[in-house]
């Protein structure tokens, strides 16, 4: 086992595309690291070079106490796992898991060794005389594991494994890489565009944009405080909504205007953030969490100060939570980080205010007993102690004092 660290690692192509910039980020030892970001973000190409299957334009990347720029792949003690599985079809599942040994001519007894316990810890040893076409997706993707664990590696490098899977096998299959990885100890960077996937995975989840790093810190964290627009939004599923908004004083206390609706902000959310105190009569980028909206018939003690008015557009039973679409007459944040996440969400900045630049669909997850109904108007009480404030001009989260962007500390 390894560390495997990044020191201002950059990747720029002949013709001067920066893939990645100043990475610096540092996997500890037995640590299963998640790098998570929307496609082109450089996740990937991050991912390559601690492989060796991409050159390094800037910086050094160390695997242990060794800098491996010049080193080649087969001398880095990394096993990989790719998304195709790049299994061998004319080979049995025992001779696909042997390949690697064989190559580095180990001994015949302590090849079968390894196969026969790599195959027991993935529950495969029913399996090892098949060939690939007779497997599933799922126990495919056991195999190449299997492949990679029998060469004890220093660390494991993993390219979205689980991306060809149907929905149910992935979350079976993630439990299980999560269950390995605990058990092996082995340092694991993991490369995903699902941000589910990097939140009950990662111990850390690193979040790249435009090939920079955004924030690298625990997953609760991420949710919690992201430290920027970026990571608020991508973070999360359903997408934290963003609006358009201006904080002011009224009767000496601090609220936050969301077209010609206001919520009053708690004293607690205040004393969190003081630094909101510098934008009162500026406009800002105020994020809600859709667990944070909850129908107001259900909460009937909460103050009406601390409710907003919409129309219903779509209710969605999902038997143990009601997910509810409705519209706000308040604009939309568009800006460019927004307009990046809607694009990577496959939808664009006029699908987010519905065609009306003055409103906004916002998603709220209220509880299954909620009686509320497609077309009629909805009172929401909104949980303001957990609302989220972000600068329109550069992004970064309204907390304490400046934040850089960065986040915890790599």
């Amino acid at each position: 086992m390894a560390e495997v660290e990044f020191s201002d690692v950059a990747k720029v192509y002949p013709d001067g595309t920066r893939a990645v910039s100043d990475l610096n980020l540092r996997t500890q030892d037995g640590e299963f690291m998640v790098l998570v970001g929307p496609s082109g973000c450089g996740k990937t190409t991050a991912l390559r070079m601690v492989a060796g299957l991409e050159d390094i334009s800037e910086g050094e990347i160390k695997i242990g106490d060794t800098v491996v720029n010049q080193m080649p792949s087969r001398d880095r003690d990394i096993a990989m796992v790719f998304q195709s599985y790049a299994l061998y079809p004319h080979l049995s599942v025992y001779e696909n898991i042997a390949f690697s040994l064989r190559l580095r001519k180990e001994k015949k007894q302590e090849t079968d060794r390894r196969v026969r316990e790599a195959a027991r810890i993935l529950d495969l040893e029913p399996l090892l005389d098949r060939k690939p076409r007779a497997l599933s997706g799922g126990q495919r993707q056991r195999v190449a594991m299997g492949r990679a664990i029998v060469r004890q590696p220093a660390a494991f490098l993993m390219d979205e494994p689980l991306s060809n899977l149907d929905a149910k096998l992935r979350v079976q299959m993630r439990a299980e890489i999560s269950k390995l990885q605990r058990d092996l100890g082995t340092t694991t960077i993991y490369v995903t565009h699902d941000q589910v996937e990097a939140m009950t995975m990662g111990d850390r989840v690193a979040v790249m944009r435009r090939g920079e790093l955004q924030q690298v810190a625990p997953p609760q964290e991420l949710y919690d405080h992201p430290a920027n627009l970026f990571v608020g939004g991508f973070i999360g599923s359903p997408a934290m909504n963003l609006l358009e908004a201006t904080l002011e004083r009224t009767d000496g206390n601090l609220d936050v205007a969301l077209g010609e609706q206001k919520l009053r902000l708690d004293d607690e959310l205040i004393s969190a953030r003081p630094a909101l105190m510098d934008y009162e009569g500026r406009k800002v980028v105020v994020g809600v969490r859709p667990e944070q909206l909850e129908d107001a018939a259900l909460v009937p003690d909460s103050p009406s100060d601390r409710r907003l008015r919409g129309q219903v557009e779509l209710r969605e039973a999902l038997g143990s939570e009601l997910m509810v679409h409705f519209r706000l007459n308040a604009p939309p944040a568009l800006t460019e980080e927004v307009k990046e996440l809607a694009a990577d969400a496959g939808t664009t900045a006029e699908e987010l205010s519905g065609g009306e630049g003055s409103s906004t669909v916002v998603v709220g997850r209220f509880a299954p007993d909620s009686k509320v109904r497609e077309g009629n108007d909805a009172e929401i009480a909104v949980d303001t102690r957990s609302l989220h404030f972000f600068d329109t001009e550069t992004g970064t989260a309204i907390y304490d004092e400046p934040n850089d962007g960065k986040g915890a500390s790599p």
